[in-house]
């Protein structure tokens, strides 16, 4: 991956630009684009682009960027990859478009050219970039229809600012480092902060799936050009396939190989669950052989949590090149300080990812894949049985204004004292609405409990800032209209895209490493939204099984799911009283990283 930034001093009035800004916010990157750096200032100092590179494809110099167009008059600072950008180049060559190198970075160049934004639903593959227009005097922002790559933006009402992290917008001391109270509660309430909010007040996320425009007028209200909710309502109107299984089969074989495009070898994060194992499964079936990289812990030894032994008979099976990472209490304190460093938002979760990409980056490669987003996409969480459970049971109490609430505030303590969980109290004020029972299914402390764990006002102002319900009722817009569609537009837009595919972006690039996702990609969703919205909310993976031309082992559909854990409680209490908090729990970590992260 890379890094990318850009500044626009749009406002008539305002002074042209100062490179040292620009500079520092870069050298805050450098960490995501190891293999290279580079800056572009237009001619009236006005507009800025600069990039730190981490080389995938075309690894060579050809493909540095900022990049500048064959006209001269749009230049490019992008992050991300283009699965399907020789196919692109071969339509683009016969429309007439030259091109100097092999990469996917003037692909991109060339299809704005052709295409304008309209290009955005052509491209398949994860991205965010800045793009420069010199001939409408425009900046264009846009990132992939998932988010899987970040893009973060400041705008002063003189000048826009936008890198590919918070943190290194803010080393620009011209941005406010003003904490946002709905950053902080929308961090307590889900354990991530949701888009577009950010820690600081002055700087918003630019949505996933959105484009943006920045001229003489200032930024455009970002326009949706994907989403997965629209992609399922839509599906309802189409024919279910007629061979599910085929369809299944011949899409996801279709993404991993998209994913392994890359002029650099490729390795894959194995647990031993099904969504690593499928892509290893179909990975192999198409002659590609990644390098598979498994954590394993003490603290798990012969629990079913260990993914030590499933990982090695999976790799085994199918004939791969495998490590085993063993991770230790002492150096996940070790790491601590550098791993909260690079957390670019408040997360409760990354920490896997970090020592997975560590072991990626020791082995020496720069591409892992994942198996992120199969439970969201095919139903594999408990909330695709709860949520809809949940709806039907507060269907009726819910609609008394006041009564789910009161009575949550007044059992709350009981069920604490009583060593039971304070969610419980939420039953009956969280039910009736499809988001207030996700919210309640995920929520690691829920709105009202807000005012015990942070300061009261500030509470108050948060949440009514952050709006958790209008938040997530924007993700089910259009209606899904299935109970399992509108689950997996929830999981997808909310807790995958806000914390899974966060956490994957920063802490794989803390180590220079570029996690891939086979089964979040666009296209595939497309492919199997007609057969999607018409499944069982309760369904769950086990079609996975049927996928591969070779079977997976037979104990793995047996298996129950561990996710891909890491043994927090534990390393947290062998640290003394100083961590205790950390090891109470999810609830307890939150605390302890929202008070470094909010401080």
């Amino acid at each position: 991956m890379c890094g990318v930034v850009a500044f626009h001093a749009y406002h008539p009035a305002a002074l042209p630009l100062e490179r040292a800004p620009v500079d520092a916010v870069a050298r805050a990157l450098r960490h995501r684009g190891p293999d290279g750096e580079g800056s572009w200032f237009s001619a009236d100092g006005r507009v800025a682009l600069a990039h730190t590179r981490l080389a995938v494809i075309a690894p060579g110099p050809g493909a540095a960027q900022p990049m500048t167009d064959r006209t001269g008059a749009c230049v490019l600072s992008y992050n991300g990859e283009l699965y399907e950008h020789a196919r692109l180049r071969r339509e683009l060559e016969a429309r007439g478009h030259e091109f100097r190198g092999g990469g996917d970075t003037e692909v991109l160049l060339a299809m704005y050219r052709e295409h304008g934004d309209g290009m955005l639903e052509r491209l398949r593959g994860m991205f965010a970039f800045a793009l420069w227009d010199g001939e409408r005097g425009e900046l264009l922002l846009a990132r992939d229809g998932y988010g899987i790559k970040p893009l973060y933006y400041s705008d002063d009402g003189w000048t826009l600012r936008a890198a590919s992290q918070v943190r290194a917008l803010v080393a620009d001391r011209a941005v406010s480092r003003e904490v946002d109270p709905a950053a902080r509660a929308g961090f307590l309430l889900l354990g991530s902060v949701p888009e577009p909010f950010t820690s600081y007040r002055a700087v918003r996320a630019l949505p996933a799936g959105c484009v943006m425009r920045v001229g003489p007028a200032g930024a455009s209200v970002p326009r949706r050009w994907f989403s997965v909710a629209a992609t399922l309502a839509a599906a309802r109107r189409d024919a279910p396939p007629a061979d599910p299984g085929a369809t299944l089969r011949r899409a996801l074989r279709d993404s991993v190989a998209a994913h392994f495009v890359a002029d650099v070898p490729v390795g894959l994060f194995l647990s031993s669950g099904l969504d690593s194992a499928v892509v290893l499964a179909l990975a192999r079936e198409q002659g590609f052989a990644p390098r598979a990289i498994t954590l394993a812990f003490d603290e798990f030894r012969g629990e079913r949590r260990d993914e030590e032994r499933g990982a090695r008979d999976l790799a085994a099976h199918y004939g791969v090149r495998h490590r085993v990472r063993r991770v230790a209490a002492a150096e996940f304190h070790a790491d601590l300080p550098r791993l909260l460093a690079a957390m670019d938002q408040p997360s409760i979760d990354g920490v896997n990812t970090w020592f997975a990409s560590k072991a990626a980056a020791e082995w020496g490669l720069k591409v892992a894949l994942s198996g992120l987003g199969g439970d969201e996409l095919l139903g594999g969480y408990p909330s695709f049985r709860t949520v809809p459970w949940l709806v039907r049971l507060g269907a009726v109490p819910s609609r008394i204004p006041g009564l789910g609430r009161a009575v949550a505030l007044a059992a709350a303590p009981g069920l604490r004292a009583a060593g039971l969980h304070p969610k419980l109290a939420g039953l009956l004020a969280l039910g009736g609405r499809w988001t207030d029972a996700w919210l309640l299914r995920r929520g690691l402390f829920l709105p009202w409990e807000l005012e015990r764990v942070m300061p009261r006002e500030e509470a108050r102002e948060g949440l009514a800032r952050l709006s958790p319900r209008g938040l997530l009722g924007e993700l089910l817009r259009p209606d899904p209209g299935a109970a399992g569609a509108r689950v997996t537009a929830l999981e997808s837009g909310a807790y995958l895209r806000n914390q899974l595919l966060r956490d994957a972006d920063w802490a794989g690039m803390a180590h220079g490493v570029e996690v891939r996702t086979p089964l979040v990609d666009t296209r595939l969703l497309l492919a199997l939204a007609p057969w999607l919205v018409r499944r069982a909310a309760a369904a769950g993976k086990g079609v996975l099984t049927q996928v591969p031309a070779r079977r997976l082992p037979a104990d793995l559909a047996r298996r129950a799911k561990t996710g891909f854990s890491v043994p927090l409680d534990a390393w947290s209490r062998s640290a003394g009283d100083a961590a205790a908090q950390r090891g109470a729990g999810a609830r307890g970590w939150a605390l302890a990283v929202a008070r470094r992260a909010f401080a």
